[in-house]
């Protein structure tokens, strides 16, 4: 003698609550993927086509108490213009210098040594960034 199914007959009476669930989250994932990969691409965008200046510190030393030289190379659009920030902190992590130095000209690599003035002895030099006018 054999028992009778308990199951419906398969893909006789539509799809499962299952399967309508797994669609759902197939469709809000598609569209989550397209939302960051469209948000990573306009953030890139402004990154690098829009930046129109750009730099870094390759070498500081702190040659008196009040007075941090700092090795910049900045990078920029020929037409452009602008400036870069750069902070010295103390060994405590206190800031004690910061400044903004200016950068013209038809040049689009400029390697420079600024002097950052400081209200103590500097140990360190960040470029905070640079912006375009």
């Amino acid at each position: 003698m054999s028992t009778a199914s308990t199951q419906l007959p398969e893909g006789r009476y539509g799809r499962s609550a299952d399967e309508r669930a797994d669609h759902k989250l197939k469709i809000v994932g598609g569209i989550l993927a397209v939302a960051l990969l469209a948000l990573f691409g306009y953030f890139a965008y402004h990154y690098v086509v829009q930046n129109k200046i750009s730099g870094e510190v390759i070498t500081f030393k702190a040659t008196d108490d009040d007075v941090v030289k700092v090795h910049l190379e900045v990078r920029k659009d020929a037409d452009a213009t602008g400036y870069c920030t750069v902070r010295s902190q103390a060994e405590d992590g206190s800031e004690v210098g910061r400044a903004d130095f200016r950068f013209t000209g038809p040049d689009t690599r400029i390697d420079k040594v600024v002097t950052l003035r400081t209200t103590a002895l500097g140990t360190t030099a960040e470029l905070l960034g640079c912006h375009a006018d």
